[in-house]
Order: C-alpha cells, then structure tokens, then sequence
C-alpha cells in the first residue's frame, strides 16, 4: 500500500492537524529522506550516482523518497543534470547544518548529560 507524502496542513504521523513543523519531521524522518537532500546540497545527481552516494540504497525506497520529496517541493528533477534541490530546500539548509553542528557537540560530550 503506498503512504502518502508528509505535507504542510494534511495529518502526518505524531500530528492530526498537519502542523508544517511535523510534516517536516515526518518527511525528513523517513528511511533515507533527510540523507537524500544532504547529498544534493553539493549540486545535481543523476538516480544512479544518487543512489551510490546513500551507501547504495534500494531502487524502490530511494525512488518513493524522491517521489515525496519531489510532493513536497523539496526535490526536482532537471532532465540531463538529474535531481536537485529546489529553493525551499536550499533555504532548509543552514538548519541542517545548524543541527549538524549541534549533534557534533553533542557527540563530542558523550551525548549525555552527567549524572549526580
């Protein structure tokens, strides 16, 4: 049975109501969401080189990714060049990275807080 894409204002796993910030979350939480926009963030790949840069990824769940992705106005796909990001997305970017930046930290702390 296919799912269907996690969008702004339509129910999404953990929020009925749709709120933009769950859509998001359910998105990106996906098997291989979040990895797939990481990987574009350089510039445009075709599906194979794609699906070679997520540590070789099924066909079928790389293709549903982009497929959602693409609904979501994350992804397009530029007939030669391949896949790429659209705005939207260029502009999620620095948040990622900022989250990124952050889990470095954490990682670097022991990802936990001391105990007493």
């Amino acid at each position: 049975m296919p799912t269907k894409s996690p969008l702004p204002r339509q129910p999404v796993r953990g929020s009925a109501t749709g709120r933009p910030i769950m859509a998001l979350l359910d998105l990106l939480g996906r098997r291989w969401g979040l990895r797939v926009l990481w990987e574009l963030q350089e510039g445009p790949l075709t599906f194979r080189a794609l699906q070679a840069a997520c540590d070789g990824v099924s066909p079928t769940v790389l293709q549903q990714r982009l497929k959602e992705l693409r609904a979501a106005r994350l992804v397009v796909h530029d007939g030669g060049r391949g896949y790429v990001l659209t705005e939207a997305a260029r502009r999620l970017q620095p948040n990622l990275m900022a989250l990124h930046d952050w889990a470095e930290d954490w990682a670097k702390d022991g990802g936990s807080e001391e105990q007493e």
